[in-house]
């Protein structure tokens, strides 16, 4: 049997189609959106940098191999009276044991950066302990502090690794600026990069080891000063209770009103 339509009723079915497709496309899309704000929500993100109202920052150096500039670096911090923070590997601990202990000793402050520098987001909970205490038990022995902070290789993480090391002790700390002292790039590059995106409670990304990364510190060091900032080890730069960690931006700032989440 043929079915013939007038032209009056296939307008009509076309907006009765019309309303259905539109109808379900909508609902659809809600509800995709309520997934995602879901997923979104559970979301754990380390501090990327610091809501402050003073102009203090922190500058971080990164050290898993080599060590031939270090020696240069500390004696830049030590001619402008700066502590700053370190975070080292498990076999950077085991092969410059004696400049550890010197780094400590002028001031400055060390913080984890795992043990074998792995993905930790590919990781068991029982083996993201394991990185984590093997290098904490090395940094308690070689310089007799407990290390607060942690520093994931390649700024890799994911929840499970956020919760297992707030249950450890640790904060985990990211960076607001990537220096890019690890590319084949210049001094002069290095320091505008930083100097054009700096601004209160950043965490600068650095390199124990980078060709260019003490040349760059003797002249981001003074700009950084005329410009009103203070340089500090992140753990005077961070909030340690009191804060929540805003997901889009982990930008860790101070609870207001009784909130606790970002």
């Amino acid at each position: 049997m043929i079915l013939m339509l007038k032209a009056k009723d296939i307008l009509i079915l076309c907006v009765v189609l019309g309303v259905v497709f539109f109808l379900f496309g909508t609902v659809t899309k809600e509800f995709i959106g309520q997934q995602e704000i879901m997923v979104s929500q559970d979301k754990l993100v380390p501090i990327y940098g610091v809501d402050r109202s003073d102009k203090k920052v922190a500058i971080t150096l990164d050290g898993m191999w080599g060590a031939e500039r270090t020696p240069k670096i500390l004696e830049v911090f030590e001619e402008y009276d700066l502590n700053i923070t370190f975070f080292f590997g498990g076999n950077w601990l085991e092969e410059n044991p004696q400049l550890v202990k010197e780094i400590v000793a002028k001031g400055h402050e060390v913080g984890n950066h795992s043990y074998t520098h792995p993905h930790m987001a590919t990781l068991s909970k029982e083996e993201i302990e394991q990185e984590l205490n093997q290098t904490g038990e090395l940094i308690k022995k070689l310089t007799g502090q407990e290390s607060i902070l942690f520093r994931p290789p390649f700024g890799e993480y994911n929840n499970l690794l956020i919760e297992t090391c707030e249950e450890l002790g640790y904060y985990t700390i990211q960076w607001s600026i990537d220096s890019h002292d690890w590319m084949d790039v210049s001094s002069d590059y290095i320091v505008n990069r930083i100097l054009d995106n700096v601004g209160p409670g950043d965490i600068i990304l650095m390199h124990n080891d980078g060709e260019k990364t003490p040349e760059a510190l003797i002249s981001l060091i003074p700009k950084l000063k005329e410009q009103g900032y203070k340089i500090v080890p992140v753990s005077e730069l961070i909030y340690t209770e009191d804060y929540y960690i805003e997901q889009h931006t982990g930008l860790q700032k101070k609870v207001e009103r009784g909130r606790k989440d970002g």
